[in-house]
């Protein structure tokens, strides 16, 4: 059996679909390069930063619908995407403000005349950081 193309044991000796390990992947990728890109001083790149924290939360709320069967539809509004699990998670609604805040950082700060202000940059790293260690419990990591 090729273990790129089944499910995978994880924590607990349940099993992973290999799509959910692919969400986490780009997950976590986005995670990494925002932690990294918050540490940079010189010139900040707080726009960048959460960006990437926002795609981070998102992709991690995907990895736990793709685990779940739930279809996922192409939207980038974190708060929706957490209603429709709420009936597998349901006290990700404490997420539900978190959410809200960190959305719009997937196409609004992309564009001129927005800017992420240092607290801003802060607030969306404990968004995401909250998001995402609810979704890796929830997926066993």
């Amino acid at each position: 059996m090729n273990p790129s193309s089944s499910t995978l044991p994880k924590r607990g000796g349940l099993c992973m679909k290999a799509s959910t390990r692919e969400w986490i992947k780009k997950a976590e990728s986005d995670w990494l390069l925002a932690v990294s890109l918050m540490r940079r001083r010189k010139p900040p790149v707080r726009d960048q930063v959460c960006f990437h924290f926002q795609q981070s939360a998102e992709k991690y709320v995907k990895a736990r619908m793709e685990e779940a069967g739930i279809r996922i539809p192409r939207i980038h509004q974190i708060d929706q995407l957490i209603q429709l699990v709420l009936g597998i998670e349901p006290l990700w609604s404490a997420l539900m403000s978190a959410a809200s805040r960190i959305s719009d950082y997937a196409v609004r700060i992309r564009y001129p005349g927005n800017e992420a202000t240092a607290a801003e940059m802060k607030r969306c790293h404990a968004d995401a950081k909250a998001i995402r260690a609810e979704a890796r419990t929830a997926l066993g990591l």
